[in-house]
Formats: C-alpha cells, structure tokens, sequence
C-alpha cells in the first residue's frame, strides 16, 4: 500500500514537471507583446497634474517653493516640492528628454521637447475658493487643458514667424506624437474633508470628479494627443498632513500606521478611475491609454520601509515640530524673527535620501526615484507596457 502512494505520488510529480515544461515551452514561443510593439521616441511630453508633479508652475505665479527645497539635486529652488526630482522629471529623463519648463514661467523656458501644465494643489473639479482661503491652486484641470490648447494655437502662429522663439517651440506633428501625462485627484479627495464632509460624502462626488477628467482626456484627444500615461492616486492616508491634520481613531489604523478611511477613500478614487479608462479606450480608438498604479507601488514602500533602506515613512524630513515633524502652520522653509533676526525653523533633515515624506505631503528625491524603478517596465501598469512602449494600443 505504501508504495502504491509513493508511486502515484512521483507519477503526479512527474505529470505536473511535464506539465509546466510544456506551459514554459508554449509561453516561448508565444508572441510577446512587447516584440510586437514599437519603442515610441516620444519627441515631447505634456503634462499634466498637482504638486506631485509641478515643475515650477505655482512658483511662476504665487512665489517660488522655498529652500531647503530642491537642495538634493538641484541645490537651489527649482519649483518643485521636494529635495529634488519627481517622477516627471524621471520620466523625462528616461525618454532623454530635457525637463520639462513650467508653462506658467517665462523665465529661461524651452518648451520644444513639452511642458507641464501642472500646478501644485491643483484639482480635477474647480475648488469655490481662493487659494489663500484653502490652498488649493485656480488651475484646475480644465484651465491646464485650456492653456494646452492655447499653447497648441499660439506656437504654431509664433513658429511660422520664425526667429530665435522658433526654436523654444514644438513643432506640429510633435502633438500627435508626444507622451500625455497626468497625476492629479489627490487633492480633490481632501477638499472635501477640509469641508468637514464624511467619507461617503466624499465619495458620492467621486464620479462627478472622473466624469470632469474624462472630458478632459476627450478634449485633448480631439487635439490630436494619442498616448496617454495616466497614474492613479497614491495612499493619502499614509500622508503626515492629513494624520496630523484630521482626526484618526486607534482603530482606524492599519498594521502599518497608515489611515483605514483615507486610503479607503483613495482606493475608491482609484476603482473608479479605472473604470473610467477603460471606457475611454472605447471612446477613443486611436488612443493609448496606459493606467499606472502607483497607489501599490507608495504604499508597498511606506509599509516596508526600513526593509528598503528608508527610516521613519510618517516622519516628514523638513518640518518643524509634532510627532511627524509636520506644522501646516509652519511648513518646510518657513521663517521667523528671533531677536530682530530671520531664521529657518522648518529645516532639512541632515539626510533626505533615507527619509520618503520631504515636507509633510510630498516625497523625497530618493523615494520618488524608487517608486519610478518600480513603474517604469510596466509592471504596475494597465496594459504591462513599459513607459517607451506606451504608445502602443493593447486590446487586452
């Protein structure tokens, strides 16, 4: 009896060897869409989005992002948010493309390989207040579509007098060709908390929201854009602004320190972005559509962080005060007089590279860099197209 088991057990063992040699076998020789596809040599990017990818668009108009901001990489204020890059300006650098030049800034910009339209605090639905009643940024995503289109215009005119601006400015076909970029809703989910609304209120406006960014990609199709590279929200729960910010109960904490409502609501957002996608692809059948979750990819490095290298995922790098090193009333850079003299109370950390939240909402140049290692071959994407393939259409 025994050796009848341990036969049928080597047999099954042998069966299911051959079985996956045949799986390993038939996958080979199976076309790989990447070999089908083609590398795209996008010529330019157009982006679009809030903080996370502001190149420089709100300091153009409202003051540049103070010191230490920029300190990592660009060693001076760069518009940016953080210590250094984002993932626009990884993007960027993986296409060989120069970064991209805030449309907002007149100063210095080349706008021939793209430009962002991006403004830190921006949302997808106009906000009814000023942005020093609620910091929320005037340009929405629907004023950023409305200089896009304004910029199409108004370089081509500029382009065919010729001279030295010709030069800074795109060429025609370079619109059809280019990569779309978008990163934005982050901030739509927050404002409706700032107004003191409950989470199923917060989602209930969600697919308004979506509707709004729907119209949005239609119209810039209808201008000719093709490829489109659009991240979800990241896990805003994990923030330190909104643990210091809002009330979280004990119990509403996950295993990993993160905010259960506020992330619940980020999934939400997420679900229903997707889905949103997905019916674009149906709209628009000349479009690439590629969703990016980046969600997974923040929330995987803020709950393993010490196994990556990092140090303390909730405690911000430049801040002042507070168990998350965050004050919203005095937030990276900010000043005071101490006996007749200007001082920095929100400073730097003496090492931004092993810290992943930069100021409280925003990440260092260090994790912005490891979640782009992540996303960049596709793994985390819809279709798994790698970002220099993402102007393939996949029906999928």
């Amino acid at each position: 009896m025994l050796h009848t088991r341990v036969g049928r057990k080597r047999l099954m063992e042998f069966y299911h060897l051959k079985f996956q040699t045949l799986v390993i076998i038939f996958a080979t020789f199976l076309p790989n869409p990447l070999f089908c596809s083609e590398n795209c040599n996008f010529p330019a990017i157009f982006n679009f989005g809030d903080s996370n990818s502001d190149t420089g668009g709100l300091s153009a108009a409202f003051g540049q992002a103070p010191p230490p901001n920029g300190e990592t990489f660009f060693h001076a204020p760069a518009g940016r948010f953080s210590d250094g890059r984002l993932l626009i300006d990884f993007i960027a650098e993986r296409l060989e493309l120069p970064y991209l030049s805030a449309f907002l800034d007149s100063i210095g910009s080349n706008f021939s390989h793209g430009a962002n339209f991006a403004t830190a605090g921006s949302t997808i639905r106009p906000q009814n207040t000023t942005i020093s009643q609620s910091g929320y940024s005037p340009i929405s995503l629907d004023i950023q579509r409305v200089q896009f289109s304004d910029f199409v215009t108004r370089s081509q005119i500029i382009r065919k007098k010729g001279g030295f601006f010709r030069n800074l400015l795109p060429d025609e076909e370079v619109f059809s060709r280019a990569l779309y970029t978008f990163d934005i809703g982050q901030n739509d989910l927050t404002a409706g908390y700032k107004l003191n609304l409950t989470t199923d209120q917060v989602k209930a406006y969600v697919p308004r929201v979506l509707e709004q960014f729907s119209d949005v990609i239609q119209k810039l199709y209808g201008e000719g854009g093709r490829s489109f590279w659009i991240h979800n929200t990241g896990p805003v729960g994990c923030l330190p602004y909104i643990m210091d910010r809002f009330l979280v109960t004990a119990s509403q904490i996950d295993k990993y320190g993160c905010s259960i409502p506020y992330n619940d609501v980020s999934q939400y957002f997420n679900l229903r972005l997707k889905e949103a996608v997905s019916a674009l692809r149906k709209k628009l059948p000349m479009a690439a559509i590629t969703y990016v979750d980046v969600y997974c990819v923040k929330y995987s490095l803020i709950a393993h962080a010490k196994k990556l290298g990092f140090e303390n995922p909730f405690v911000a790098c430049c801040g002042h005060g507070g168990k998350y090193n965050y004050n919203r009333f005095a937030k990276c850079g900010s000043k005071k007089i101490v006996n007749g003299t200007e001082i920095v109370i929100a400073k730097s950390c003496i090492n931004p590279t092993a810290r992943i939240n930069w100021d409280g909402t925003h990440f260092t140049e260090s994790a912005n860099k490891w979640i782009f290692d992540q996303i960049v071959n596709g793994s985390f994407s819809d279709p798994p197209l790698p970002l220099n393939f993402a102007c393939n259409r996949m029906n999928i």
